[in-house]
C-alpha cells in the first residue's frame, strides 16, 4: 500500500474511529500537495473533494462528499451531532447548529472536533466544528453548538 494512503488512513482512524480511514479513502484517491511545503493538503476521489488536511494540527476537515462516504460505511456516532428535523433545512443550507436543536451527540464530541451534522434518519446535513462538548450541547438552551462550515445544500 502507498505510504501516503497509509498515513492519511491512520489519521482518519485516529480522528473518526477505527475503520474510518479505509472507508473514507479507498484505493485510487488523488492527493494534492502544497506547492510551498510539499505537505498533503487535499484528498480527492473520482474528481470529488473528500477532505483537507489542516496544517495547524494535522487533522482533517471534511466535505459533504467525505462525510456521506464516511457515514455510509462506518458508525460515526462519536463524530456525529443529530439535530431535530424541524431545523434540518436551515442546517443543510449552512446555518450554525444551536444547542437547543441538538437531540443527540457522540460521546466523544469535544470543542474543536470535526463533526458530521445529521438528521433523525441519519442523513448528512452539514459538517463543521463543535464549540461545545456532548453534555453541554444537550443541556444548554442557548448558544451555538456547531459552527457549520459546509451545508449539504451549499456545498460547492
Amino acid at each position: 500500500m502507498d505510504r501516503d494512503l497509509r498515513r492519511i488512513r491512520g489519521i482518519a482512524d485516529y480522528q473518526f474511529g477505527a475503520g474510518s480511514g479505509a472507508a473514507l479513502f479507498p484505493e485510487g484517491i488523488e492527493i494534492e500537495r502544497s506547492r510551498n511545503t510539499g505537505r498533503i493538503r487535499l484528498i480527492r476521489f473520482e474528481g470529488s473533494l473528500l477532505a483537507s488536511l489542516r496544517p495547524n494540527d494535522g487533522l482533517f476537515t471534511l466535505t459533504i462528499a467525505g462525510a456521506e462516504r464516511l457515514a455510509s460505511k462506518v458508525k460515526v456516532g462519536d463524530s456525529a451531532v443529530t439535530v431535530s428535523d424541524d431545523v434540518a433545512d436551515y442546517v443543510a443550507r449552512g446555518e450554525n447548529v444551536m444547542a437547543k436543536h441538538v437531540v443527540e451527540a457522540g460521546d466523544g464530541v469535544r470543542p474543536g472536533d470535526e463533526v458530521i451534522v445529521m438528521d433523525s434518519k441519519r442523513g448528512v446535513l452539514a459538517v463543521g466544528r463543535a464549540l461545545l462538548n456532548r453534555e453541554e450541547m444537550l443541556a444548554f438552551g442557548v448558544g451555538v453548538a456547531v459552527r457549520t462550515r459546509r451545508g449539504r445544500d451549499r456545498d460547492g
